[in-house]
């Protein structure tokens, strides 16, 4: 009987329906980990061969016959050792999400996930059929467990497979990023090796899909739920972890610990991540935006910047009468401290000859959003036409309280390919500006100390349409993200009218929401896959 063995976490970045890229990625790191780290056991991500969600893909005949082939070429290249490795696995009518273990070339067992997630961004019970029975192999004297994912956020799967007399718990999983789902995550992975007294190594994946990013953050965890080894955040690679037998038992040995980062860290790199895997994955040049000479836009430049490369942004300012010299000297000093392509276009000629086209209709009727609207418009028609002429994908810069409560102009600002801070909160905007200038001060002070505006009129400025930032900010994430009536919100300190108004702004805008463009999820909910309210309704709080 062996006396250790060597577990290798293959932390990778894996594309939805790239079967053929997935397998090549898998195949290398497959041969990375056996000749650079001596793994005994490489384990990879929940449903590696596809990528994680696959969702209606999963439906293809032809989706299902390169996910077949592509296990058999991975069973052929890579002949030596022992893998696991998620891919979905179709029977008949029934699909499961399943882990192969591959060893020597042979497929030894497929484990099949037990517990389905439906809530939030998961929708498995839509395409998978549950597993039930455990997977326990021995590979090199020691008898290893497979689970994935959400099998150990219930008790049952790891106590069948203690049960099956496992020693060792290896769990392949898929979990998206959003605040503070590291800590959660390693509680739960302590409760369920104190429930069966065994050692586990988690493998997550890493990388951006859509609204989704997964931040990686694999670690391992001893049987008394210390975690003695935990891979970096936000990137791919290889990463070892050595087992032996003590007294009897399985333990690991010590290795690197990666620190958590603290939430805006955290928070920022998963904005970078998910706007480099958006822009890159699709095959888009670079990306244009506008540059207001505000917070949110600045934080959006800088967000691109990171996540791109200078040579690939070009921000725009697009002035109007009501635009403040302050905002035109701030939009010009970002865009210089950042080193990106910089352009000025005045909007004022496109608006004058829509406001003379609209002279009759309008007349006799007073200013008010109508023309406050055709300004953001006009701004929407020059950005769209440089990113069709360049190819470049188009940011929009609008932050969650906005999107929540309809301050937003649907075809205007809204209009766009991907929206990099639609999930973060003004107040969060602002803590992750003061972050971004911890490390190098590319957003100048007084775009962060200014009140902000939509400067689509004179002396504009957001409070007056809006409760203050510091107000609105936690009645909306009491209502969004917990789910909270009016009487709690008010119970928490709140001014009932307040939290009225708000709560029927969030109702009454839903269209807006459902015609903006995707952006990274960050928060326990987001709107998006895991915001489904009706756009009709009759419900009164």
């Amino acid at each position: 009987m062996s006396e250790s063995l060597r577990v290798a976490l293959a932390q990778l970045d894996l594309l939805v329906g790239d079967v053929q890229g997935n397998l090549t990625r898998i195949v290398r790191a497959a041969r990375s980990a056996q000749s650079e780290h001596r793994a005994d056991l490489t384990l990879f991500p929940e449903l590696a061969l596809s990528g994680y969600p696959p969702e209606d893909l999963l439906f293809h005949r032809g989706f299902r016959v390169q996910t077949d082939r592509a296990l058999q070429q991975l069973r052929q290249e890579v002949p030596q050792g022992h893998l696991v490795v998620g891919f979905p696995e179709y029977a008949d009518a029934r699909i499961a999400n399943a882990a192969a273990v591959i060893s020597d070339g042979q497929i030894a067992a497929v484990y099949r996930k037990f517990e389905l997630p439906n809530y939030k961004v998961f929708d498995e019970k839509r395409y998978f059929h549950s597993g039930g029975e455990p997977t326990v192999l021995t590979i090199k004297g020691f008898r290893v467990a497979v689970l994935i994912c959400e099998d150990i956020w219930v008790s049952e799967p790891a106590r069948r497979a203690r049960l099956a007399h496992a020693e060792l718990l290896v769990v392949i999983n898929a979990s998206p990023y959003e605040r503070a789902k590291q800590n959660e995550r390693e509680m739960v992975a302590r409760a369920r090796v104190r429930d069966v007294g065994l050692p586990m190594v988690y493998v997550n994946t890493v990388g951006g899909q859509d609204e989704l990013v997964f931040d990686g953050n694999s670690f391992v965890m001893d049987a008394s739920g210390t975690v003695v080894m935990r891979a970096p955040p936000f990137e791919t690679g290889v990463f070892c972890a050595e087992f032996v037998r003590e007294s009897g038992a399985v333990v690991p040995r010590p290795g690197v610990i990666e620190p958590e980062l603290s939430e805006e860290a955290s928070v920022y790199d998963a904005l970078v991540l998910g706007v480099r895997d958006y822009v890159n994955k699709h095959g888009f040049p670079g990306v244009v935006m506008g540059l207001s000479g505000g917070i949110d836009s600045a934080l959006t430049l800088a967000i691109a910047v990171d996540a791109l490369g200078a040579d690939r942004v070009h921000a725009v300012m697009m002035p109007s009468r009501y635009t403040a010299s302050m905002s035109l000297e701030d939009a010009a000093e970002e865009a210089r401290l950042l080193g990106v392509k910089y352009s000025v276009l005045s909007i004022e000629g496109m608006f004058n000859a829509t406001l003379a086209t609209l002279t009759e209709e309008f007349k006799g009727l007073p200013p008010d959003t109508a023309e406050e609207n055709i300004q953001s418009r006009c701004r929407m028609l020059l950005l769209m036409g440089l990113s069709n002429k360049t190819g470049r994908m188009l940011l929009t810069t609008g932050n969650k309280s906005e999107m929540a409560v309809g301050y937003a102009t649907l075809y205007g600002d809204m209009a766009g390919g991907f929206a990099p801070i639609k999930d973060c909160s003004k107040l969060l905007v602002y803590r992750l500006a003061a972050y971004r200038n911890s490390i190098r001060a590319v957003i100048p002070q007084r775009v962060i100390n200014r009140p902000p505006s939509a400067e689509l009129r004179a002396e504009q400025k957001d409070s007056d349409s809006l409760p203050p930032y510091e107000v609105l900010d936690p009645i909306l994430a009491a209502f969004i993200e917990e789910d909270l009536s009016v009487d709690e919100i008010e119970a928490r300190g709140f001014d009932r009218a307040t939290v009225g108004r708000v709560l029927d702004l969030v109702k009454r805008n839903e269209y807006k929401r459902r015609q903006a463009p995707p952006g990274v999820r960050v928060s326990r909910r987001a709107f998006g896959r895991d915001w489904r309210y009706p756009i009709t309704n009759g419900y009164r709080r």
